[in-house]
């Protein structure tokens, strides 16, 4: 019940309450049927009693008509009787039938008009039963059609309140896709109206946010890396070697995090969509290792060269900081690169992670907050991969930490 849409609920509680409200005016109609039948009963036998009692004392002309009135019947001329017979005969059915010593007492149904046939000692009585039609089965059946009626409009009523919910649920699913200009409309200031204006709020207020993000995240780009690049030219020109390379592998470390930064930023982007290429893996690679800018040799290889559909240069970043980790936080000077056709792996050797993979794709992880960590490397490969439709994994085998591109079977590698 907990997962049912509000529609899906609304459709069976209707439902629900239109079979319950039909079953009751079926299980009504029965019931009064049956009493129907028991009241009609009661009455030819009281009729069939009272008749043969007192027609065996001759009563005179005004007894018999109070006896009709009392019981809701008049004589049928002696003119119709034979037509009535032959209709009888013909077409009638016996509702009643009933006796003594005294004599016999019959009714007939002809097109809904009950005749009552009496004969007593060779004296025969034609009477009509003149009772008012009983509507209670046209009545029951009106109410019932009014009621389930009633229902059905209720249910459209409820689902037209409802409609709104659709519309919004798209606008809403539109801005969570990317579409950043989307606007939530809605005439009314009921409940859904109200949802609808807070989260068009919520949608301006986070555009104003994000801007404002933009907006700062450019400014701190230029005015960062204006400094940074007077910084190493100055460096360079210092005759202590040894100070030297620590500022110029400071400054660059700088430079490199302000890229990371700008790339954190256009890949985390809701809009941002991933320009898919068909390329070989020995063009995703030699990619990553031109970014990397390491020195020759520290980076083995052991692949064949295979092609896939992705994109060359978040594929080559992701590999690329991978790599840069193991270099940064290895115990060797050298990492592997290898594949098997369904996983790119990155190994280098280490103790195995003290948390789980996911504590370090959040950025700026670190463990104890010292250099150990893996700063943004391992979030901007997380955030790639989850573009790429890729995953990021980690075993740890042999004292060597193995990180893994699990790439899909959907023929992302063939």
């Amino acid at each position: 019940m907990r997962n049912l849409s509000v529609t899906t609920f609304i459709h069976i509680l209707f439902s629900v309450a239109i079979a319950i409200l039909i079953t009751t005016f079926l299980l009504f109609l029965s019931w009064n049927e049956d009493r129907h039948k028991i009241d009609e009963f009661k009455h030819y036998q009281l009729i069939s009693m009272t008749f043969l009692s007192n027609l065996q004392f001759s009563p005179d002309k005004e007894a018999l008509e109070k006896l009709y009135k009392d019981l809701r019947v008049k004589p049928v001329p002696l003119e119709e009787r034979k037509r009535i017979k032959q209709e009888i005969e013909k077409s009638g059915k016996t509702i009643f039938s009933g006796g003594s010593s005294l004599g016999r007492v019959r009714v007939f149904n002809i097109d809904d008009t009950h005749y009552i046939y009496g004969q007593r000692m060779g004296h025969n009585l034609m009477l009509k039963d003149n009772r008012p039609k009983n509507y209670y089965f046209e009545i029951a059946v009106t109410l019932g059609i009014f009621l389930i009626g009633l229902l059905l409009l209720l249910y459209l009523a409820v689902l037209r309140k409802l409609f709104p919910l659709r519309k919004l649920h798209k606008q809403i699913q539109r801005f969570a896709q990317g579409d950043m200009n989307t606007r939530i409309t809605y005439e009314h200031d009921d409940e859904i109206g109200k949802i609808a204006k807070s989260f068009d709020d919520a949608i301006v207020h986070i555009n104003e946010l994000s801007s404002s993000k933009n907006l700062f995240m450019r400014n701190m780009m230029h005015e960062l890396k204006t400094p940074i690049t007077k910084g190493r030219i100055v460096a360079e020109m210092l005759e202590d070697e040894a100070t030297k390379k620590i500022l110029v592998r400071a400054f660059e470390r700088m430079n490199e995090l302000i890229s990371e930064l700008a790339e954190i930023e256009r890949v985390t982007t809701q809009s941002f969509e991933p320009n898919f290429e068909y390329v070989t893996l020995e063009e995703v690679v030699q990619k990553s290792q031109d970014l990397l800018m390491a020195e020759s040799g520290c980076v083995k290889l052991e692949f064949s060269n295979r092609a896939l559909t992705t994109d060359l240069k978040l594929m080559a970043l992701a590999i690329k900081n991978l790599l840069d980790n193991g270099l940064k936080y290895g115990q060797s000077e050298c990492v592997l690169l290898r594949s098997n056709g369904q996983t790119i792996e990155v190994v280098s050797e280490g103790e195995a992670l003290k948390h789980p993979l996911t504590y370090y794709t959040e950025p700026f992880s670190q463990e104890e907050k010292r250099s150990s960590g893996f700063g943004l490397g391992l979030y901007i490969v997380h955030s790639i991969l989850e573009k790429l439709g890729y995953q990021l994994g980690y075993r740890h085998e042999e004292g060597k930490n193995i990180f893994m591109i699990e790439v899909q079977k959907s023929c992302i590698i063939k």
